[in-house]
């Protein structure tokens, strides 16, 4: 088995890695953690999904190919550069893009909980554990991704990964698989 081959990609992933590198940006996501979470987007029909930290829109793509017509996305980003690439390539009547400050995004939301949440931004993952954990719904995926050592990390960076792998193991709200695949994903069942 190869898991570096891909037959469904989106329609617009390639759209989007040029305008990526045109950018010189090198913190999106890879291929396989997009295959993932095109998977786990399926699983949740007629559902909401939220994604912290568009990004120029690679992991949204995969996200979007996965959702059925109902199911819908709220994707956040704080840089508006980035985020307009995502929009612009990725328009659907399915997804909200939002740009704003993670932090007072996820410390002001009040609406509906998520089917499923990908936290790839400082908030959400690293800071406002506890505050993105209440937006899963109990049943709900919180999934994170580049928890192996990245060539983009700064310094001290391994440490806050290594509190944030802790943090998660100590909770009793969630059960968990770290996978060491990928950039190094950790998928989590919120229980109750």
């Amino acid at each position: 088995m190869t898991d570096t081959i891909f037959l469904e990609m989106p329609v617009q992933y390639e759209i989007i890695v040029q305008a990526t590198k045109k950018l010189d940006f090198k913190m999106a996501s890879d291929m396989q953690t997009g295959s993932l979470l095109k998977t786990l987007a399926a699983s949740k029909p007629s559902g909401r999904i939220l994604e912290l930290g568009t990004g120029t829109g690679l992991a949204t793509s995969w996200i979007i190919d996965g959702m059925d017509d109902k199911t819908q996305l709220i994707t956040i980003e704080n840089n508006g550069l980035l985020l307009d690439i995502a929009r612009e390539a990725l328009q659907d009547r399915r997804v909200e893009f939002i740009l704003a400050d993670g932090y007072e995004w996820i410390q002001n939301y009040s609406g509906e909980k998520f089917d499923l949440v990908f936290a790839d931004a400082m908030p959400g993952k690293y800071d406002l554990l506890e505050e993105t954990i209440a937006l899963v719904k109990a049943g709900g995926l919180y999934i994170v991704d580049d928890m192996l050592p990245q060539p983009n990390w700064p310094g001290g960076h391994s440490e806050k990964v290594k509190t944030f792998i802790t943090d998660l193991e100590k909770r009793k709200d969630v059960t968990l698989t770290k996978l060491n695949w990928s950039t190094g994903l950790i998928i989590v069942t919120k229980l109750k």
